[in-house]
């Protein structure tokens, strides 16, 4: 696994220049901003001129009319400024949003093994809310206070030098106090990353398996759990509320104090002559302009912070490496000879689960792995499926490795059905066809066909919507015998070279089984099928049957041949089949 890049100290601006910034809407926003501050900057100064020359009757319409104008003119501008800001902003958060969900579609299985699916979740959709968030909201504000800060600070100067330097006095104290709170900022703000992650990976947990935890009356742990969390969340937040509480008075007394300094000095000045109340009111007009950009740059700042730890997940996702997907080798696997050779592998080196495995598979065969539970089966149905690759040896289709083929092509041409036949929210048709490419080739000719074939036709028909009815999260809405049909028509409508079948009845009731047996051997006609055997009356009749026990092949042959030479199987024939 590829980690963060070493020496990149601006993980969060490599993300964002990674993407493809929308540059003309990035021109009008910035030119927008500065617009708006240079009409924005012009205001004080024609309300000074206002002030200086007021009296009833030498009222200047003109100067009115022009302060009006420039009050309505630098809406506008800051309006569509603002706009187009966050336009770029939801723009490069679509991109990143689309980059992290296209590499997780196209991460190896491994990824999600070490990974909850809650916590993947939140990486798309939180951290890149939170980048959202400074991108479209805070980033436009600061972008227009660092203008108005800037062109106010150059007329401060130009009109009273001295009194801005004065002004100037707040930037170390503010410097002196907000420092070390937005250290503590940064660190408490990754730890709520963290925190809603793992809240967010157990509801979804919990959800997912509602069933499973109102069966076994488990609201009560589920509430503790949740409620663990949620303190958790509580506790962080609270942290985080403490920092704001902190900074926001220091901010205001820091600025009061200023503004007082400024309005007593700037009065000694007035009443000396050194300068006109029209002045004194300008300038302070000027210093609310830098306030209020200051006070919201510790948001900004905190944000960022948010942001830089958003940043270092979404990279570590996009850092991930993918599977080689349509880069390889085409070819058609029809009537050719799978062999395993010599093949190991352990998700760990603490956890080694198949050894030194070898066999061969004449095509067009039906082979049934067999052994004890944990003994290595599952697994080997991974590795057939390029879910994973083996630490060592390596499998062969023909005389061509499958690792040279692409994943694409490899799986295109193989067929699963399980015992669970996990289903997608959606409609049966939907479900039927989920995956193929040629899905508006396909009418629904052929889908009653294949539905026919799979012994499914008859209660899809049943259904006042037919081929258009919902099924539910996971098939919810489906009894265990109509999954498996469904999942043994979508193979039938793939048209598989390859069939690899979990155990796909050993759930069902006797009736269900009865047809999905009948739905599974027309299936198996003509195709190299790989079946895991959990009871031996489903494989008597295999043409191999190669039985592993902790990883290791023990024996191979037909089921006669293994009660005559395997103990193990014998017992597990004899108390299956007697």
């Amino acid at each position: 696994m590829k980690t963060k890049r070493k020496g990149d100290k601006q993980p969060f601006l490599s993300l964002i220049f990674s993407t493809d910034i929308p540059k003309l809407a990035l021109t009008i926003g910035i030119i927008g901003s500065l617009l708006t501050t240079i009409t924005g900057l012009a205001i004080p100064l024609l309300t000074r001129e206002m002030v200086d020359g007021f009296s009833i009757e030498a009222i200047n319409t003109f100067l009115i009319v022009a302060i009006v104008v420039v009050f309505l003119l630098q809406a506008v501008i800051d309006g569509l400024s603002l706009y187009a800001l966050t336009y770029v902003g939801q723009k490069i958060v679509a991109q990143l949003r689309k980059k992290v969900w296209f590499r997780l579609l196209r991460l190896p299985v491994r990824y999600f093994d070490k990974h909850t699916s809650g916590e993947t979740v939140s990486r798309v959709v939180n951290d890149t809310g939170i980048l959202k968030d400074l991108i479209s909201q805070h980033f436009p504000q600061f972008i227009s206070g660092i203008t108005t800060i800037i062109g106010a600070v150059i007329i401060l100067f130009i009109m009273d030098w001295k009194m801005t330097l004065l002004m100037f006095i707040s930037v170390p104290l503010s410097i002196l106090f907000i420092a070390p709170l937005g250290s503590k900022m940064s660190k408490i703000s990754r730890n709520l990353q963290d925190e809603t992650a793992n809240f967010t990976a157990s509801v979804q947990q919990t959800l997912s398996e509602i069933r499973l935890m109102k069966a076994s009356n488990a609201e009560k742990t589920e509430e503790q759990k949740g409620l663990f969390g949620i303190k958790k969340l509580v506790s962080i937040g609270l942290r985080e509320g403490k920092i704001f509480s902190l900074i926001g008075p220091l901010m205001y007394l820091v600025v009061m104090v200023i503004i007082v300094i400024i309005i007593g000095y700037g009065g000694i000045r007035v009443a000396d002559g050194s300068m006109s109340t029209g002045s004194l009111v300008a300038f302070l007009l000027y210093l609310f302009q830098i306030i209020y950009p200051i006070t919201s740059f510790t948001m900004f700042y905190t944000q960022l912070q948010k942001a830089k730890g958003a940043a270092d997940r979404i990279i570590g996702i996009l850092s991930e490496e993918a599977e080689s997907g349509q880069t390889g080798k085409e070819m058609d696997i029809t009537n050719k000879e799978i062999r395993v050779e010599d093949v190991s592998f352990a998700y760990s080196e603490e956890e080694p689960i198949l050894k030194h495995v070898s066999y061969d598979v004449e095509p067009g065969s039906m082979i049934a792995l067999a052994g004890p539970s944990g003994s290595g089966k599952t697994t080997m149905f991974g590795l057939l499926e390029r879910f994973y690759e083996p630490t060592s040896g390596q499998i062969l289709i023909g005389e061509t490795p499958i690792q040279e083929l692409s994943v694409y092509a490899w799986r295109r041409q193989i067929g699963y059905v399980s015992q669970d036949s996990p289903m997608m929210v959606g409609t049966i048709r939907e479900n039927l066809c989920y995956g193929l490419e040629d899905v508006g080739e396909i009418d629904d000719k052929r889908l009653w066909e294949v539905a026919k074939m799979a012994y499914a036709d008859q209660f899809i028909q049943e259904f006042p919507k037919g081929l258009d009815t919902e099924v539910g999260e996971r098939g919810v809405k489906l009894s265990g015998g109509q999954r498996q049909r469904i999942a043994i028509a979508r193979a039938f409508l793939r048209d598989p070279k390859i069939l690899m079948m979990d155990e796909a009845t050993a759930s069902l009731d006797s009736q269900s089984e009865g047809i999905v047996q009948q739905a599974l051997a027309r299936l198996m006609e003509g195709r190299t099928t790989f079946i895991i055997a959990h009871r031996l009356s489903t494989i008597v009749n295999a043409d191999k049957i190669i039985f592993i026990e902790k990883g290791e092949i023990t024996g191979v042959g037909t089921h006669s041949e293994l009660v005559q030479s395997h103990g193990l199987y014998r017992e597990f024939a004899e108390q299956q089949l007697a």
